[in-house]
């Protein structure tokens, strides 16, 4: 294998291994997984959010979100409440429960990234996003979904409109 490559996968399993790591504090601190306490994070504006747009904001599918739900739901940490005018629309928000999860919750590494990568010039946010990019296509990473957490408009996409 050559120099670049091990350099390069050496990188790869430093990241994989410190998500690994902060995933395993999450959860040790918490109860929840990354994918919860992304979730939470998302209601967590006072707001009430649609199960859509939490999805759509996530990246994920709506059977994905209907799980999270059920079990963030059953930990007492979102309340959901049915659409008055469109009872198929499903209202979210986070519960006292909730806030006091995320109060304890550690930053881990998407707080440590979102600080450092807001340092960076654009042009260098731009060639870092277009290189990960890059590797999730060569890993066929590219119909997974991941959550972002940032309000940063290169790195997320908006909510959508709600009301």
């Amino acid at each position: 294998m050559q120099a670049p490559t091990k350099t390069a996968l050496s990188a790869l399993r430093k990241i994989l291994r410190k998500t690994e790591l902060n995933s395993k504090a999450l959860m040790r601190e918490t109860g929840l997984t990354p994918s919860q306490l992304v979730f939470l994070q998302l209601l967590d504006d006072g707001a009430e959010h649609t199960a859509g747009a939490v999805a759509a904001r996530m990246g994920i599918t709506q059977a994905t979100t209907t799980a999270l739900i059920h079990k963030l739901e059953a930990l007492g940490m979102v309340a959901r409440r049915k659409g008055e005018a469109d009872r198929r629309q499903v209202w979210l928000s986070l519960t006292d429960k909730g806030r006091k999860v995320l109060d304890i919750a550690p930053d881990g590494a998407h707080a440590q990234f979102h600080a450092a990568f807001s340092k960076l010039a654009e042009w260098e946010q731009l060639m870092l996003i277009s290189a990960l990019e890059r590797v999730a296509d060569m890993l066929g990473a590219e119909d997974e979904a991941a959550a972002v957490l940032t309000s940063d408009p290169v790195l997320a996409p908006r909510l959508e409109q709600e009301t």
